[in-house]
């Protein structure tokens, strides 16, 4: 799956799987998180909503297919990471090439 391309003036949460859904159903906990994950799994701007959670450290809810607590400890793993949109960015360039390639 390709994901679309977004211009500096696009905002990505207008792409997003989960733009329409009650916002109850994304802010849960226990095991509902695992429905509200599922929502992600297919989302053309996963990888946008995730990043944004994480460099702004956005506390409650699922975003990008990651729970508060998984959320939390990657950013334990990772201190070091200044932006997290410029290294998801770069890993799907990365990750893009690669797949053009093979």
């Amino acid at each position: 799956m390709s994901t679309p391309s977004l211009d500096a003036t696009q905002d990505w949460t207008a792409l997003s799987a989960c733009k329409d859904a009650d916002p109850d159903e994304l802010f849960v906990t226990g095991a509902a998180q695992n429905r509200a994950k599922a929502v992600c799994m297919g989302c053309p701007v996963r990888t946008e909503c995730l990043s944004d959670a994480l460099d702004n450290r956005v506390e409650f809810g699922v975003w990008g297919g990651m729970t508060e607590r998984e959320r939390r400890a990657l950013l334990r793993r990772r201190p070091d990471v200044t932006s997290w949109k410029a290294l998801l960015d770069t890993a799907r360039t990365e990750a893009l090439s690669r797949s053009k390639v093979s």
